[in-house]
């Protein structure tokens, strides 16, 4: 249960510093987005859906990639980034998998200065 306690500690530090930076508290999803346009690199003021999907998975894509489950394998002409998946994730319920992620979120913040 320590671990849990000090990940939701982090995760609303975290959340904290969010709100103070946009103004308002961001789901998950929202994290995941802003991730998502750091990585590649070009903000937009508008996204089509399936640019903010495609954003949300260069996140996730980026995040695992911290702990070896993909590499970036290449950036189109458009500057969008592809990933190689290396190794299967591992089975999880929901509440571990979101765990997971925001354990991934933190270390990327962290390794980012944020």
């Amino acid at each position: 249960m320590q671990l849990q306690d000090d990940l939701q500690t982090r995760w609303w530090k975290l959340e904290s510093k969010l709100i103070e930076r946009f103004g308002k508290k961001p789901d998950l999803e929202t994290i995941l987005f802003l991730i998502g346009i750091q990585e590649f690199g070009q903000i937009k003021e508008k996204f089509t859906k399936e640019q903010k999907q495609d954003l949300m998975h260069v996140a996730i894509c980026s995040l695992l990639a911290q702990s070896g489950y993909y590499e970036l394998e290449s950036v189109d002409t458009d500057g969008w980034p592809h990933f190689r998946q290396l190794k299967p994730m591992p089975e999880m319920d929901t509440i571990i998998q979101e765990n997971f992620l925001k354990d991934h979120i933190l270390l990327y913040f962290e390794t980012h200065d944020f």
